[in-house]
């Protein structure tokens, strides 16, 4: 999550302009190659009114390059299980929290503020042919015994990490098949003023004794939730692009993209493509993050300005459907996709709901609303949903829900005390 958050729903009418150029990138992969391993059918839910997408696979995962050798990995945590301290000193993941006066209220052009804001709980019909779950864990620190818990229980589609790398080594082991993404925390950046090949490579330069040391992580993420704008997305495209083929030369995968919840525009995106392109070259996945408050729902089915309306797409959650949709699936440039934050966040502003930052704080707002019979059950209740909208798109490997091992500031956003819950859900899903 970022607090450069004050434009997280602005809104730019701008009208669609798909260069003819994005038909002639090189490449063509169907959600059918994406799909490693067969599909295992299930008792699980979809939303009335969203439409199934037939013939795509429901889970891709991508087959095991190697095998973790622990003695090369110095920041392993044995044994296989949480630790009381992290492996490395923990750094804040995302950002130190600007004071509340900074960020200026947005307005939402599609909603009235006059009228009370009600909750539209979904009606989740049975349905066996989504397979497994989709739902995995953001974790900051490994300070929980019910981290690796979850993992032995659920199987879970993905784990990313901050910083504590080591124990993703442990998650390998406990559940070979779970994708593993890594990200290394710096200080500043993007430079948009630089040479943007030379600075993705000295990125990577900067990163690659930790990367070596870590051979559990099987994609790794660049900057945190940058904003680039319509004058540096260029540039951004150009240093993604550079950042995965200089890691494809040391045989490492990129994670690409790592946009916060509501960026980027429509029209940005079309520029972010090239990078695309490169990505699925080198077997490159693309990750983003997708929030909403007061409720995860909350502007689900609402369009993007300028763009038609349609039920299964939102302008926080289900975002991306509009990038894969309209951008990438024509192009034949399909890569697979992680979303590597989602849940709630209440800084989202020109909201409906009460004050608050992470899912703990509207625990008893859900119940009024009628999301579940206490808080606990609500927020899994939402999780659900989403989980049910993403195991529909076939080029989706899962999402992380941040976050577990939360500290500090991110004390209102820790799942910590819900994962056992959480276990149960997502191995109820197999």
């Amino acid at each position: 999550m970022n607090e450069w958050i004050s434009w997280l729903i602005r809104r730019r009418f701008l009208a669609l302009v798909l260069g003819m150029g994005l038909l002639g990138l090189a490449g063509c992969q169907t959600t059918a190659e994406l799909a490693a391993l067969p599909t295992r059918a299930v008792a699980a839910v979809a939303p009335a009114g969203m439409v199934l997408i037939d013939g795509v696979p429901a889970t891709w995962t991508p087959l095991p390059e190697h095998t973790p050798d622990p003695a090369t990995n110095f920041n392993r945590l044995d044994p296989a299980g949480a630790t009381p301290l992290p492996s490395v000193t923990p750094i804040f993941p995302s950002r130190t929290p600007r004071p509340p006066t900074a960020t200026p209220t947005i307005a939402v052009p599609t909603r009235d503020p006059a009228e009370p804001y009600v909750a539209i709980i979904p009606t989740l019909p049975p349905t066996d042919a989504l397979g497994p779950s989709k739902m995995g864990l953001h974790v900051i620190r490994n300070n929980d015994p019910n981290i690796m818990e979850f993992v032995r229980r659920g199987q879970p589609a993905v784990i990313k990490a901050v910083d504590d790398l080591g124990f993703l080594a442990d998650v390998k082991e406990a559940s070979p098949w779970t994708v593993t993404v890594g990200r290394i925390e710096v200080q500043g950046g993007p430079y948009y003023e630089t040479d943007p090949e030379q600075s993705a490579r000295d990125f990577v330069a900067d990163q690659l004794e930790s990367y070596r040391a870590n051979p559990a992580v099987d994609y790794w993420e660049g900057y945190n939730e940058p904003d680039p704008n319509m004058n540096n997305m260029p540039w951004y495209a150009r240093f993604e692009a550079e950042r995965v083929r200089v890691m494809a030369q040391h045989g490492l995968r990129a994670a690409i993209g790592g946009f916060a919840t509501g960026v980027p525009e429509y029209d940005e995106f079309a520029l972010f493509v090239p990078a695309i392109a490169v990505a699925k070259e080198h077997r490159g996945i693309l990750t983003l993050h997708e929030y909403g408050a007061p409720d995860m729902t909350y502007l689900y089915g609402d369009p993007l300005p300028g763009l038609p309306t349609y039920p299964d797409r939102g302008s926080l959650t289900f975002r991306y459907r509009w990038f894969y949709r309209d951008f990438l699936e024509p192009a034949g440039l399909v890569i697979p996709l992680v979303i590597s934050e989602a849940g709630i966040d209440g800084i989202i502003g020109n909201r409906p709901g009460p004050d608050g930052l992470g899912w703990a704080d509207f625990q008893d707002y859900w119940v009024q609303q009628g999301w579940g019979p206490d808080g606990t059950q609500s927020f899994i209740n939402q999780l659900a949903w989403y989980d049910v909208g993403t195991r529909q798109d076939g080029y989706v490997i899962g999402f992380t829900i941040f976050t577990a091992g939360g500290f500090g500031y991110w004390k209102n956003y820790d799942i910590n005390p819900i994962l056992p819950q959480l276990a149960d859900y997502v191995a109820g899903q197999r």
